[in-house]
């Protein structure tokens, strides 16, 4: 139904206002009124917390000036053809500017189906036979291929015009090493709860019900083979987030206000 490269899915939606980003697109997570979902940067990578059930969508907003190509990826699954994901297949062409949400798996050019955080064997890719990739969205941009300019003189060799890929978030953060055991019973019991948390297993995206969710196709003609730039954002359960040392534990209600030895003022009667 999907044709390929260089005929590629697009998203035709509203112009956004533009703004300014070190990258060429801009990922996250909303939830479904638009919200941002929460989410903390640990170790140069975004890692959003997410709860089992709760809709979400992929919002992507294009930074540049040209239309761009991006090839979404959620749990190591192309959202558009359903294959094992590939930088080379199909994705969605944003406009200069454009900022677009992706509900869910496209499962034609009038409907998606929602994505929604599951456990792992209600994930669509474990579903699929495909579970090795939860907790993961990735988004490979490509710039369009522009026409060479009108020139007056012989062209001169441009070294400029090497593209390269910049990686926007690296591998999955590591486990922080385990604590040497301790004599106190209370801290063994925090380190197994942490333990218990960090091995339970990961969220996943659901493939959810249909909805009305139009698209349409344009041609579109890669600058080059390679993606100039490659995004990923990473999600999990909260609690998971924090035995993996990712998230930073709420502060202590003390940390705010500590107990004052001298507030001033005469004893009152008590209440």
């Amino acid at each position: 139904m999907f044709r390929r490269f260089p005929l590629l899915s697009a998203l035709l939606l509203c112009l956004a206002t533009p703004l300014q980003a070190a990258g060429i697109v801009d990922v996250s997570l909303v939830d479904a009124g638009g919200n941002a979902l929460p989410s903390t940067v640990f170790r140069g990578h975004e890692h959003v917390a997410g709860a089992p059930g709760a809709p979400y969508s992929v919002r992507m907003i294009n930074r540049s000036a040209g239309r761009v190509l991006v090839v979404l990826s959620v749990d190591g699954v192309n959202a558009i053809s359903g294959e094992t994901a590939g930088t080379s297949q199909q994705g969605y062409v944003l406009m200069p500017w454009q900022e677009v949400d992706i509900r869910g798996w496209r499962k034609s050019l009038e409907e998606t189906a929602g994505f929604y955080f599951t456990e792992l064997p209600d994930s669509y890719a474990a579903r699929t036979g495909r579970p090795d990739d939860l907790g993961v969205i990735g988004a490979a941009v490509f710039r369009e291929l522009q026409p060479p300019p009108v020139q007056s003189a012989p062209p001169v060799a441009d070294e400029s015009r090497r593209w390269g890929a910049r990686e926007g978030a690296a591998a999955r953060a590591a486990k922080p090493s385990a604590q040497s055991k301790s004599n106190s019973e209370s801290r063994r019991e925090r380190e197994a709860q942490a333990d218990s948390a960090a091995a339970a297993a990961p969220l996943g995206t659901g493939h959810g019900e249909r909805r009305f969710d139009p698209a349409s196709t344009t041609a579109f003609q890669r600058a080059s083979s390679t993606p100039s730039e490659v995004v990923r954002v990473y999600y999990d359960r909260y609690e998971s987030l924090v035995a993996r040392g990712i998230w930073p534990q709420p502060p202590s209600p003390y940390a705010q206000r500590a107990p004052r030895a001298f507030p001033g003022g005469f004893t009152p009667d008590p209440w």
